[in-house]
Parts: C-alpha cells; sequence; structure tokens
C-alpha cells in the first residue's frame, strides 16, 4: 500500500503509519522512489531508481523512530489504565512528540515531529506539548507540528538535506 492510502481514514494513528512507510522505502531506495507511487506497486521498481543514479538511500531513516505516550492502550477502560500505568512506569511523559530522528543536521541535535491530523481546526497542541516543543528547542533540537503525513515527509526530507552537524562521541 502507498503512503497515501494508508492515511486515507485520516486519524493520528493513520498518518503516522503512512510516515513510516515512506520512511522505510526512502531509507532503502531515496526520497525520489519513496515519493513515487509506482515503487509501491511494482516489485523491483525502487531498486531500478537507485542503480540508475535517479534516487539515494537515506540511511540516517533506519533510526526514526514513534515514541509511545498517548492514544487507546486496550479494548476497555480498565485495560486502557492499567497498561497506561505500566507505560508511565517505564517512563512514557505526557507532551513528548510522537516522532524522533536522532541526526544531527543544521546545527540541531535531532528532529522531533509532532504528528496532527492534517484538518488542523481538529488539531490542537496540548499545554504539555507546547512545554515540550519550546525546551527541547532550548536544547538544540529541531521541533515541528506536522498536519498529516505529507508535512511531516517535506520536513523529514527538507532536515535530511541540511548539512550534517559536527558532534563529538562518546562510546
Amino acid at each position: 500500500m502507498t503512503p497515501g492510502q494508508l492515511a486515507r481514514n485520516g486519524s493520528e494513528h493513520a498518518e503516522q503509519v503512512a510516515v513510516f512507510a515512506w520512511s522505510n522505502m526512502a531509507m532503502s531506495f531515496g526520497k525520489v522512489a519513496a515519493s513515487d507511487d509506482l515503487s509501491y506497486k511494482v516489485a523491483g521498481w525502487a531498486k531500478r531508481y537507485v542503480e540508475e543514479g535517479l534516487s539515494k538511500p537515506e540511511p540516517c531513516l533506519k533510526w526514526l523512530h514513534a515514541i509511545p505516550n498517548g492514544g487507546a492502550r486496550g479494548d476497555s477502560k480498565k485495560s486502557n489504565q492499567i497498561r497506561g500505568s505500566a507505560l508511565k512506569a517505564e517512563g512514557v511523559k505526557k507532551g513528548v512528540s510522537d516522532i524522533f530522528l536522532p541526526a544531527a543536521r543544521g546545527g540541531c541535535c535531532g528532529l522531533y515531529i509532532e504528528m496532527k491530523v492534517e484538518d488542523e481546526k481538529k488539531a490542537k497542541l496540548s499545554d504539555e506539548q507546547v512545554e515540550f516543543g519550546k525546551y527541547v528547542i532550548s536544547q538544540g533540537y529541531k521541533f515541528v507540528v506536522c498536519y498529516g503525513w505529507k508535512s511531516a515527509v517535506y520536513e523529514l526530507e527538507s532536515y535530511i538535506a541540511l548539512e550534517k552537524t559536527k558532534t563529538l562521541m562518546y562510546i
């Protein structure tokens, strides 16, 4: 399925799934191949983009990940409460963004994406999300709010295109 098909129902979950479908394709075959709906339908099509030099893989997307910080956690109110309590005990924090790309670019340490549904009128930031965004910006991260998967893909492409930031390595 294409990212557009995955996002069709318009939920925040569906929009985020579409972002990860795109990123998995871009990680392996580059953003040009990931942006072509044909590459999702024809086996080997995306590989040809790389072989013909039309697209190059985006390896930093290997580490793009979701942060489970909200939404339904079970079939009932009680199971939601139990799962919510377990996640809170594990360190899940209210307000933390949905997606993180740990790649230093353009003087920033990484990119946080707060996903919202495409309809901006239905998507409001909570006070905690605003506070988190301000905090991570103050710490050297880029923070964006994306209304729909296409907005998130645009932000990812733009961020990845920035010059790599020199960092120190400790292991």
